[in-house]
């Protein structure tokens, strides 16, 4: 009852927060980590403890499926060697920089212990840069890289911390040759996973009718996707985020009443359970660091180095990767980064989160043999720390630095984006409609305008002045209208579609011209 309690009090403020945070400016993500230290305080909420195993598969599935749908196969075939350059490759130097800065500072801590904490420490999270960064304009470029890096870099901690954490349970060290395999054949088997379970979830979909019982189904698919790859031992991680990104390229034309209830339906979840989640993160930082009684002052200390590591790390990467992303400008204009500017914006942006606290939690306090694990106390409280600085102060401090940066969010070139968007589904629906031998002329003229009101909506200019005769024209044939404009509209749709899977096409602002046609199927059937 206790943990109910604590769920609905974390549901109920996230909904104060989120409003609050608007007004100040201020990321509400951050404010629910402050809010659930807070509650760390209250004796009731200081009792609750949830088991680390049931952290990731509760939160973790629901929060990748709703950041990889705004991405897709397009922008990754685009930007693979940037995501696999820090999903991969910089998780494995923050773990080598972490073991070694561990090893040096901890007492008594071994290597395979010292992976481990940097396994742990190595993953931004995706949820807490999308939720941080919606609050403040930055370029489209840059966000897009942020989600894809941290779609995929939980896999790559996740591996290294178990295997890790199996070499220290049982006194052993790391076998290299048996991490990199095992990560290979985690993540081989994660895509098979995802690739099965979303053609099944879409077989099953086509031969139901109803839409809530559809849209139900894709609420419980990423959970399905994750357990399922877990129990083969593969990744859940990946397996959720190719589920995903195979569901939306599968997303067909005529689906407009499903789209809006599941877009309406994932918005509200996917605010509940980020702001249930952080709150969890500042509940679980108090009693993490609360727990560890013994030289806690040398332990903050020591956790603020490997902080100040890790953080160094990730910036120094990101200035040689400006150079690389330069070079190969031609290949993809917007690429990211491209200066110190975008490194040091990218650097704010990396934020841990779910998957550092789940994995700080889940560190036993003694080994297979009942020796105790070493350096335990200093692991943890290092955790603690790096998600104070990294989310907490980062969060908080984002529209700053976005405003000392004087970052420019690229409108115009977005909004140049969003028209010639609009502008190809316009010329499709026109396409529908001139092919119409059925239509009398005097209904033409009031169709068109109606798609041209919509254009003009989508392209930033609004004027949706009908004369009454374009009204009485669209009285007397309303029923040959809609039909027509219903066969339009899903053409206008799946112009958008074929968009959205191009190489070089943003996939969110293909998704917000994508909302409007769709709201639009709905509001005039």
């Amino acid at each position: 009852m206790t943990t109910l309690l604590m769920i609905i009090g974390f549901g109920a403020a996230t909904s104060v927060v989120v409003g609050l945070g608007q007004k100040l400016k201020l990321p509400w993500p951050a404010l629910m980590v402050l809010i659930g230290i807070a509650g760390a305080f209250i004796p009731t909420f200081a009792e609750v403890a949830i088991d680390p195993e049931l952290v990731l598969p509760l939160f973790l599935p629901p929060l990748l499926f709703a950041a990889a749908q705004k991405t897709s196969w397009a922008l990754f075939a685009i930007r693979w060697r940037t995501i696999l350059g820090m999903s991969v490759a910089l998780v494995g130097v923050t773990v080598a920089a972490v073991t070694g800065s561990a090893v040096f500072l901890i007492p008594g801590i071994t290597i395979a212990a010292a992976i481990a904490l940097g396994a742990m420490l190595a993953p931004p999270d995706p949820v807490a840069v999308e939720a941080v960064a919606s609050t403040v304009s930055i370029p489209r470029r840059i966000m897009s890289t942020l989600q894809s890096e941290g779609l995929f870099n939980d896999a790559a901690s996740l591996v290294i911390f178990q295997t890790a954490m199996a070499a220290v349970l049982a006194g052993t060290e790391v076998d290299y040759a048996d991490l990199a395999v095992s990560f290979v054949v985690s993540a081989v088997v994660a895509i098979i996973v995802g690739l099965v379970l979303s053609f099944a979830a879409w077989w099953v979909m086509e031969k139901i009718d109803h839409t809530i019982a559809r849209s139900s189904l894709m609420l419980v698919l990423p959970f399905g996707v994750y357990l399922v790859a877990e129990h083969f031992h593969a990744s859940g991680v990946i397996a959720v985020v190719v589920a995903a990104l195979e569901v939306r390229r599968r997303d067909v034309e005529g689906n407009s009443a499903e789209r809006v209830t599941q877009n309406s339906t994932w918005q509200v979840l996917e605010m509940l359970i980020t702001g249930i989640a952080f709150g969890l993160i500042g509940l679980d930082l108090r009693l993490i660091v609360e727990s560890e009684h013994a030289d806690l002052g040398r332990a903050l200390l020591v956790g603020t180095l490997i902080a100040l590591i890790v953080v160094a790390v990730r910036f120094v990467w990101l200035l040689l990767g400006t150079l690389i992303e330069r070079k190969r400008r031609e290949e993809d204009p917007d690429a990211a980064p491209l200066s110190v500017r975008d490194a040091t914006l990218m650097t704010w942006g990396g934020m841990r989160g779910l998957a550092t606290v789940a994995l700080a939690l889940s560190i036993p306090a003694t080994t297979s043999s009942g020796a105790p694990f070493p350096g335990r106390s200093y692991v943890v409280v290092a955790a603690a720390v790096v998600l104070l600085l990294t989310l907490v102060l980062a969060g908080l401090s984002f529209p700053t630095v976005v405003a000392v940066l004087g970052i420019d969010d690229e409108a115009e070139k977005e909004h140049q984006a969003t028209r010639d968007i609009a502008l190809r589904a316009y010329k499709a629906a026109m396409r529908e409609i001139k092919n119409d031998d059925s239509l009398p002329d005097d209904v033409i003229e009031p169709l068109r305008a109606r798609f041209k009101v919509l254009h003009d909506q989508l392209s930033g200019t609004t004027d949706d002045q009908a004369s009454s005769e374009q009204a009485m024209a669209f009285k007397e044939h309303r029923e040959q209208m809609l039909a027509v404009q219903k066969k339009a509209m899903q053409s206008a749709r799946a112009e958008v579609l074929k968009a959205r899977r191009e190489r070089g096409t943003d996939p969110e602002i293909a998704d917000r011209v994508l909302h409007r046609f769709d709201l639009q199927s709905v509001i005039t059937r």
